[in-house]
């Protein structure tokens, strides 16, 4: 993701859905995290098939924990594995808009879907 890129999804007010699928790397999350941070307009975002990993879901994670508009994001086939769904399960804790969020392919045993609160969100975890 090109910065001017990443600058158009900060500044953007009527982008709702964006699909990143298959399209970034571990400086990309990083990048499309800053901007997560920012943006007060999207409601969708779909990051499936990246293999960002632990280190791209912690910078995801973090940028979670202050947006407050996002519904639903796609992180399957990410290679989260368990520590990756653990910090999703943390963003759960403080973010309130998150209601769906797909974390299919992941690598994820039942010691990390466990981690999961169910109450009130929509989790794919298969």
């Amino acid at each position: 993701m090109s910065k001017r890129c990443r600058r158009n999804v900060e500044v953007n007010t009527t982008l709702t859905n964006i699909d990143l699928s298959g399209k970034l790397d571990i400086g990309d999350a990083r990048e499309i995290a800053n901007s997560l941070k920012v943006n007060t307009t999207l409601t969708n975002i779909n990051l499936s098939m990246n293999e960002i990993g632990v280190d791209g879901v912690l910078e995801i994670a973090n940028a979670l924990k202050v947006n407050t508009t996002l519904t639903n994001i796609n992180l399957s086939g990410n290679e989260l594995g368990y520590i990756g769904v653990q910090e999703i399960a943390n963003v759960l804790k403080v973010n309130t808009s998150l209601t769906t969020i797909n974390l299919s392919d992941n690598f994820i045993r039942v010691d990390g879907a466990m981690q999961m609160p169910f109450r009130q969100h929509h989790i794919n975890q298969y």
